[in-house]
Protein backbone atom coordinates (compact mmCIF):
# COMPACT_ATOMS: atom_id res chain seq x y z
CA UNK A 1 0.00 0.00 0.00
CA UNK A 2 1.65 3.51 -0.69
CA UNK A 3 1.94 5.97 1.99
CA UNK A 4 0.81 9.29 0.40
CA UNK A 5 1.64 12.63 0.54
CA UNK A 6 -0.72 14.31 2.80
CA UNK A 7 -0.27 17.98 1.32
CA UNK A 8 -2.28 21.76 2.48
CA UNK A 9 -3.61 23.74 0.17
CA UNK A 10 -4.79 27.49 1.10
CA UNK A 11 -5.02 31.11 0.09
CA UNK A 12 -3.74 33.37 2.44
CA UNK A 13 -3.51 36.93 2.95
CA UNK A 14 -0.82 38.96 4.37
CA UNK A 15 -2.98 38.86 7.77
CA UNK A 16 -3.38 35.21 7.58
CA UNK A 17 -7.35 35.84 6.49
CA UNK A 18 -8.62 32.65 4.54
CA UNK A 19 -12.17 33.47 5.05
CA UNK A 20 -15.45 35.70 6.17
CA UNK A 21 -18.59 35.34 6.62
CA UNK A 22 -18.32 31.35 5.51
CA UNK A 23 -16.67 32.22 1.85
CA UNK A 24 -13.46 33.71 0.54
CA UNK A 25 -12.91 37.94 0.85
CA UNK A 26 -11.28 37.76 -2.83
CA UNK A 27 -11.64 36.84 -6.18
CA UNK A 28 -9.05 35.57 -8.10
CA UNK A 29 -9.50 33.28 -10.86
CA UNK A 30 -5.86 32.81 -10.85
CA UNK A 31 -5.98 30.97 -7.77
CA UNK A 32 -8.81 29.01 -8.84
CA UNK A 33 -6.40 28.28 -11.65
CA UNK A 34 -3.55 27.05 -9.75
CA UNK A 35 -5.66 25.31 -7.06
CA UNK A 36 -7.51 23.00 -9.74
CA UNK A 37 -4.55 22.63 -12.11
CA UNK A 38 -2.45 21.10 -8.74
CA UNK A 39 -5.81 19.25 -6.96
CA UNK A 40 -7.28 17.77 -10.41
CA UNK A 41 -7.19 13.72 -10.19
CA UNK A 42 -6.67 13.52 -6.27
CA UNK A 43 -8.73 12.94 -3.47
CA UNK A 44 -9.23 16.47 -1.41
CA UNK A 45 -10.63 16.54 2.46
CA UNK A 46 -12.55 19.42 3.64
CA UNK A 47 -14.47 20.32 6.65
CA UNK A 48 -18.07 20.65 6.10
CA UNK A 49 -18.63 24.49 6.21
CA UNK A 50 -15.97 24.57 3.50
CA UNK A 51 -17.96 22.27 1.25
CA UNK A 52 -21.09 24.07 1.95
CA UNK A 53 -19.46 27.50 1.20
CA UNK A 54 -18.90 26.07 -2.81
CA UNK A 55 -21.98 26.02 -5.59
CA UNK A 56 -21.16 22.03 -5.30
CA UNK A 57 -18.54 19.55 -5.54
CA UNK A 58 -14.96 19.68 -7.23
CA UNK A 59 -15.39 17.92 -10.28
CA UNK A 60 -12.48 15.41 -11.52
CA UNK A 61 -11.57 14.94 -8.16
CA UNK A 62 -12.55 12.80 -5.14
CA UNK A 63 -14.46 14.95 -2.64
CA UNK A 64 -14.14 13.89 0.92
CA UNK A 65 -16.04 15.97 3.68
CA UNK A 66 -15.07 15.86 7.31
CA UNK A 67 -18.38 16.14 9.16
CA UNK A 68 -20.38 14.63 12.50
CA UNK A 69 -23.68 14.67 10.51
CA UNK A 70 -23.77 12.00 7.74
CA UNK A 71 -26.29 13.58 5.93
CA UNK A 72 -23.87 16.42 4.49
CA UNK A 73 -23.04 16.03 1.13
CA UNK A 74 -24.82 14.11 -2.26
CA UNK A 75 -24.12 13.09 -4.73
CA UNK A 76 -20.13 11.89 -4.92
CA UNK A 77 -19.21 13.20 -1.60
CA UNK A 78 -17.94 10.48 0.71
CA UNK A 79 -18.06 11.69 4.70
CA UNK A 80 -16.18 10.97 7.33
CA UNK A 81 -16.11 11.72 11.01
CA UNK A 82 -12.77 13.03 11.57
CA UNK A 83 -9.87 14.09 10.00
CA UNK A 84 -7.67 10.49 10.45
CA UNK A 85 -10.91 8.91 8.99
CA UNK A 86 -10.85 10.86 5.83
CA UNK A 87 -7.64 10.22 5.43
CA UNK A 88 -8.06 6.53 5.53
CA UNK A 89 -10.86 6.49 3.40
CA UNK A 90 -8.76 8.48 0.58
CA UNK A 91 -6.72 5.14 0.40
CA UNK A 92 -4.11 4.43 -1.31
CA UNK A 93 -3.58 7.89 -3.39
CA UNK A 94 -0.42 9.05 -4.23
CA UNK A 95 -1.06 12.41 -2.94
CA UNK A 96 -4.34 13.83 -0.84
CA UNK A 97 -5.34 17.65 -0.03
CA UNK A 98 -6.40 19.19 2.73
CA UNK A 99 -8.58 22.27 1.37
CA UNK A 100 -9.57 23.78 4.32
CA UNK A 101 -11.28 25.12 6.84
CA UNK A 102 -9.64 26.58 9.85
CA UNK A 103 -10.37 23.81 12.19
CA UNK A 104 -9.17 21.15 9.27
CA UNK A 105 -5.75 23.02 8.57
CA UNK A 106 -5.08 23.06 12.34
CA UNK A 107 -5.12 19.35 12.39
CA UNK A 108 -3.54 18.73 9.68
CA UNK A 109 -0.44 20.64 10.15
CA UNK A 110 1.35 18.80 11.98
CA UNK A 111 0.63 15.51 10.14
CA UNK A 112 1.30 17.66 6.46
CA UNK A 113 4.23 16.66 3.96
CA UNK A 114 3.61 19.18 2.26
CA UNK A 115 1.82 22.65 1.69
CA UNK A 116 0.82 24.83 -1.38
CA UNK A 117 0.35 28.35 -0.27
CA UNK A 118 -1.63 31.38 -2.54
CA UNK A 119 0.30 34.43 -0.78
CA UNK A 120 -2.39 37.03 -1.82
CA UNK A 121 -0.78 40.08 -1.54
CA UNK A 122 -3.07 42.13 0.83
CA UNK A 123 -4.52 42.46 4.09
CA UNK A 124 -8.66 41.28 4.43
CA UNK A 125 -11.33 41.55 7.18
CA UNK A 126 -11.72 38.16 8.29
CA UNK A 127 -13.20 35.81 10.84
CA UNK A 128 -11.50 32.21 9.81
CA UNK A 129 -7.31 32.57 9.62
CA UNK A 130 -4.68 30.09 8.63
CA UNK A 131 -3.09 28.48 11.18
CA UNK A 132 0.52 29.67 12.37
CA UNK A 133 3.42 27.88 12.22
CA UNK A 134 7.18 27.61 11.73
CA UNK A 135 9.27 28.64 8.98
CA UNK A 136 11.86 26.07 10.74
CA UNK A 137 9.77 23.18 9.71
CA UNK A 138 9.30 23.89 6.85
CA UNK A 139 11.82 24.44 3.47
CA UNK A 140 10.32 26.59 0.19
CA UNK A 141 10.94 24.02 -2.76
CA UNK A 142 8.87 25.81 -5.30
CA UNK A 143 7.32 29.85 -5.76
CA UNK A 144 6.10 31.66 -8.40
CA UNK A 145 4.54 35.51 -8.49
CA UNK A 146 1.36 36.26 -10.25
CA UNK A 147 0.78 40.14 -10.68
CA UNK A 148 -2.16 41.27 -10.30
CA UNK A 149 -4.08 42.32 -13.70
CA UNK A 150 -7.56 43.06 -14.99
CA UNK A 151 -8.78 39.78 -13.50
CA UNK A 152 -7.33 39.44 -10.61
CA UNK A 153 -7.27 42.71 -8.65
CA UNK A 154 -4.57 41.63 -6.24
CA UNK A 155 -1.25 39.99 -6.71
CA UNK A 156 -0.03 36.99 -5.39
CA UNK A 157 2.72 34.63 -4.98
CA UNK A 158 2.27 30.54 -5.13
CA UNK A 159 4.92 28.82 -2.66
CA UNK A 160 5.29 24.85 -2.40
CA UNK A 161 7.02 24.09 1.19
CA UNK A 162 8.08 20.64 1.95
CA UNK A 163 8.15 19.60 5.92
CA UNK A 164 12.08 19.88 6.43
CA UNK A 165 13.77 16.44 7.48
CA UNK A 166 16.08 17.40 10.14
CA UNK A 167 15.02 19.00 13.47
CA UNK A 168 16.87 22.04 14.84
CA UNK A 169 19.26 21.29 17.67
CA UNK A 170 18.62 23.51 20.66
CA UNK A 171 22.51 23.93 21.61
CA UNK A 172 25.27 21.96 19.75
Amino acid sequence: MLNPRLSIIAAVSRNQVIGKDGRLPWHLPADWSWFKQVTMGHPVIMGRRTFESMSGSLKGRRNIVVSRHRSVGGSGIEVATDLDGAVELAGGEQEIFIAGGEQIYRQALGQADRMYLTRVHADFEGDTFFPEFSLMQWHLVEQRDCPRDDKNPHGMTFEIYDRSKFKENPKS
